[in-house]
């Protein structure tokens, strides 16, 4: 599940004069929102589709060692694009960046599903990030142009509720595909989706764009750019010295970390490292919410098919449960009087989220049923819905209306990097610790893998989680 959020864009917003009224599926308004959410439809299929075809795509390409580098090389990559997106949409509108983000996506999934070898899947998987990252800030650039401010709520609330209907049927239809037709397909199906959202917003987006304002001649902030290319360049190079494990990998760290360091100051806000009280608080926990509780989703699927012998679409299905209750850890943040206690949800919202991690490690012993990590994950979900949604609206409320935006940018920024650095640490202990072996299981058969190598990560990213909860009581200023 995606948690972006707006992004620092020079958007120009229909004027309250030339509100035409009506809601988000009237006349002028319909075929763009059907248009958006289909989009977004396609993006959460994919994303659940992948969760449940990665392990077998790993296995039979002989790369379990590459498999978390197979979700954070996705990341990797949209990081700097997230960066591009949001300039190209001050230059050039959102129409661009978004149609080039789609066919750059589409045309990732192709490489993905056609790789004869690890390497080539996971750079399809980057180019995959590349095209996610266009698109999703060039989505929100189009509905803060396109819809006038009262009916923007309601279209966010549309891009959450899109991912309830592919959590649910996306491990359905891809375990089904995977095991009938091959995990090929699941890749190779997916451009095709793209073609009707295409079909029924193009038009319709291009006379919104057409009835809109000019937008100012923008310049491309260079700097900003650089660092997020150095950001994106460091984490790759992390990665790649952590999947060696020799003393040949040092080089690449040490190259990696003197280029993330600086581009990590350089993106986020003054003290966000340091965890400084208010907001620089605010925008580091989104970093830590999202690595913890995706790395740990990652290697869900993995675990249930070779440690317990479920079916890939049984693997899938287990993490349904966490898309479906993070829609309602948003809308119970949202209840009228929730706002006083905001620092406590969150802080509790963490706490859930680390139970819910260690709830998944239990599955590790045999006499536990499987079926206790689909309820850990519904735990989670409620959590990190409280979390994400509780941090976006605190974030806000902390910044002054010029800021608000660099500081949303900043809050994707950080919640890339910390699915970039945290994905990259559970593949690197996931490889340390025998990870790789299980290409020796058979699908299916349940054979007893290196059940350490996931205890770790689920343990580690407990931690992760619990630290969070520590820090989150730092969210208010002093």
């Amino acid at each position: 599940m995606t948690t972006a959020s707006p992004t620092s864009v020079d958007s120009a917003p229909i004027p309250p004069q030339d509100d035409p009224g009506g809601g988000v599926l009237s006349g002028r308004y319909r075929a763009l929102t059907l248009g958006i959410v289909s989009v977004v439809l396609v993006i959460a299929f994919e994303a659940t589709a992948v969760n449940t075809a990665m392990p077998v795509a790993a296995r039979q390409l002989d790369g379990l060692g590459l498999y978390a580098f197979a979700f954070s090389g996705y990341f990797t990559t949209t990081l700097f694009a997230l960066v591009v997106s949001g300039q190209w949409c001050d230059r050039r509108g959102p129409l661009q960046p978004l149609f080039t983000g789609i066919g750059v996506f589409g045309a990732g999934l192709v490489v993905a599903g056609t790789a004869p070898g690890m390497w080539m899947f996971v750079g399809g998987r980057a180019i995959q990030g590349l095209g996610g990252g266009l698109v999703i800030v060039a989505l929100y650039v189009v509905v803060g142009r396109a819809y006038p401010e009262r009916l923007r709520p309601s279209v966010f609330a549309a891009f959450s509720s899109a991912w309830v209907l592919p959590s649910i049927v996306g491990p359905l239809v891809a375990g089904a595909v995977t095991q009938h037709l091959g995990w090929r397909w699941v890749f190779l199906a997916v451009p095709v989706l793209i073609l009707l959202p295409l079909a029924v917003m193009g038009p319709a987006l291009a006379r919104a764009e057409r009835e809109l304002p000019v937008l100012r001649a923008a310049q491309f902030d260079r700097r900003r750019t650089r660092l997020a290319a150095m950001a994106a360049l460091g984490a790759g190079l992390l990665q790649y010295a952590g999947q060696r494990l020799d003393l040949v990998g040092l080089l690449p760290a040490a190259a990696g970390a003197a280029l993330l360091l600086p581009a990590v100051l350089g993106l986020l806000p003054q003290g966000t490292l340091r965890a400084g009280r208010g907001l620089p608080t605010v925008i580091l926990l989104r970093g830590v919410a999202a690595g913890a509780f995706f790395a740990a989703e990652a290697f869900i699927p993995l675990m249930m098919v070779n440690q317990r012998g479920l079916s890939p679409t049984l693997a899938g299905l287990t993490l349904t449960s966490g898309g479906l209750s993070w829609a309602l850890g948003s809308w119970l943040q949202g209840r009228p009087g929730a706002e006083r206690y905001r620092g406590a949800m969150i802080r509790g919202g963490f706490v859930l989220t680390a139970v819910a991690i260690a709830g998944a490690a239990l599955v590790l012993v045999p006499a536990v049923p499987a079926w206790v990590a689909a309820v850990a994950w519904g735990v989670g979900g409620i959590g990190m819905g409280l979390t994400v949604a509780s941090i976006s609206v605190l974030m806000m409320k902390l910044s002054a209306p010029e800021d608000a935006g660099a500081n949303s940018a900043a809050l994707q920024v950080s919640d890339a990097l910390g699915n970039v650095l945290l994905m990259g640490l559970a593949g690197v202990l996931f490889a340390a610790l025998g990870g790789g072996s299980l290409a020796a299981a058979h699908e299916g058969a349940g054979a007893a893998g290196p059940a350490g190598a996931f205890a770790v990560i689920f343990l580690g990213m407990t931690g992760v989680a619990l630290l969070g909860a520590l820090v989150s009581g730092r969210v208010r200023r002093a």
